[in-house]
């Protein structure tokens, strides 16, 4: 799907959540994984990582607009899109160290990289989870809404990122995506190219 948005000039902005307000994205089913072995589990887990490297990919921006709970997989998706807006009754969780195995598709390296190492080992060794305005005090999600209202506020986010100039979204995107993993004067001289670009 990602990968189709990525090829359409008609999509410009991506929001993804769950139906209705129990949950965003639960994971995966851990069902799978009892008894599986190590190569049934990257199987596993590289399903995941697939749809990942699609939405990391896609130049357009990707909003995940987090309406319940995002544990597990649905958690490191959201970690993986570049906004993140919450219902004040969402709720965030790596648990997979209860079942004696760690989360598989990059969710505790995106969780570090966004709210730092101690946190990160916090919630993915004790597996448990955190309310909204935990993740809005951590950088997690950059806003927390009335669930009612979760809805007008994607909508109205959506907007101002269709309203930008295309190009210059998924410049900034690939800046900022850069920035992560790069020394300081290589993003720094990857932001004047992209600007040159515009």
């Amino acid at each position: 799907a990602f990968r189709q948005m990525t090829a359409s000039p008609d999509v410009r902005v991506v929001l993804f959540t769950g139906q209705g307000d129990r949950a965003f994205v639960a994971g995966a089913d851990i069902g799978e994984l009892d008894g599986a072995t190590p190569r049934q589990a990257l199987v596993i887990a590289s399903r995941i990582r697939a749809v990942i490297d699609a939405m990391l990919a896609c130049p357009k921006p990707i909003v995940a607009v987090i309406n319940g709970l995002a544990y597990g997989g649905g958690f490191e998706l959201a970690l993986a899109s570049d906004i993140r807006i919450a219902s004040s009754r969402a709720r965030f969780c790596l648990p997979e160290i209860k079942l004696g195995i760690i989360p598989g598709a990059g969710g505790s390296v995106r969780l570090a990289q966004i709210a730092g190492a101690g946190l990160a080992k916090q919630m993915t060794m004790t597996g448990e989870p955190i309310d909204a305005a935990r993740a809005w005090q951590l950088g997690i999600v950059s806003s927390i809404h009335d669930p009612d209202d979760l809805g007008a506020a994607a909508a109205e986010l959506a907007g101002k990122l269709a309203a930008s100039a295309t190009f210059a979204l998924a410049q900034l995107k690939q800046v900022i995506d850069h920035a992560a993993d790069a020394p300081t004067n290589a993003a720094l001289e990857n932001e004047v190219s992209a600007f040159a670009l515009c």
